[in-house]
Order: C-alpha cells, then sequence, then structure tokens
C-alpha cells in the first residue's frame, strides 16, 4: 500500500527550513526514533480538499504558523520505500510525496511545532542544510529543484 504525502521547501529570503523529526505515527501511535532532518511532509488525511490544504495543515502542525504562501507544486514527487521494520508498524510499503516551494512570510523566531513529532526548526542556508538532511533522496531533490 501506498501512503500519500505533501511536503514543503519553506524559504525565506535565501534561506531554507529544516525540522528534526523525532517521532512517528505508527498503528499503535507515536514511536520514538532516531531524529531525522528534513523538510515538513506528512500525510494526507481523507478530511483534506485537496493537497494544498494537506500542506498547509502539515505546516500549521509541525511549526504553529499559518504564514505561508504557496508558489508552485513540483510536478516530481519524492517516493521511497519504507525499511520492513517500519512497514509492518505503520501499514504502508511505501511513500510518494508531493512536494510544494512555500514562502514564509513571519517571524522565524517564533516558530515552534504544535505537536511533539518535531523537536527542533530552523531556517539555514543552503550548504548547511545539505549537511543536515538524513535522506539522500531529499538531497538530491532539493539540489535539483532549488539551483
Amino acid at each position: 500500500m501506498i501512503r500519500k504525502a505533501v511536503g514543503a521547501i519553506v524559504f525565506q529570503g535565501n534561506q531554507f527550513l529544516i525540522i528534526h523529526k523525532t517521532k512517528i505515527n505508527t498503528n499503535e501511535g507515536k514511536e520514538t526514533i532516531n531524529g531525522e532532518w528534513d523538510f515538513i511532509k506528512g500525510g494526507v488525511k481523507r478530511k483534506d480538499i485537496d493537497l494544498k490544504e494537506s500542506v498547509l495543515r502539515e505546516l500549521k502542525e509541525e511549526t504553529g504558523s499559518q504564514k505561508y504562501k504557496l508558489i508552485k507544486q513540483f510536478s516530481e514527487k519524492i517516493s521511497f520505500e519504507f525499511p520492513s521494520g517500519i512497514k509492518k508498524k505503520i501499514g504502508y510499503e511505501r511513500q510518494e510525496t508531493t512536494m510544494f516551494l512555500v514562502e514564509f512570510l513571519g517571524d522565524a523566531n517564533k516558530l515552534k511545532p504544535f505537536d511533539n513529532e518535531v523537536s527542533d526548526l530552523r531556517f539555514q542556508d543552503k550548504e548547511k542544510v545539505l549537511e543536515m538532511l538524513t535522506h539522500q533522496n531529499t538531497k538530491d531533490y532539493f539540489i535539483k529543484h532549488t539551483e
């Protein structure tokens, strides 16, 4: 089964927002994981009207803010297969993430996650983001879509 998700490459000026995710949703509730630096991403929910609503909801959940402007939806998705141990816990084999380019219009010092999946968030320059991102496929996607 494929998990449909959305994600955002968020920028303000020449910096990009990354988050440190330390929990995932499983069939038994939230589970602590080794921390991963990533862009804001999350599953599409049935109640979401469309993908734009999904990404705006995720942005609010993971940063506490609604001060975002959607710039564009990328046609290319980030797709990957979950590790076998995770597959059983979440009920999905793969994830396909529709990514958006998003501008943050607020005060970065006021960002605070609404949920406990995220332990830290910060704006960084492009080079630092590339050093910090955990997954190579996300790094490759970021390079390709921010040239």
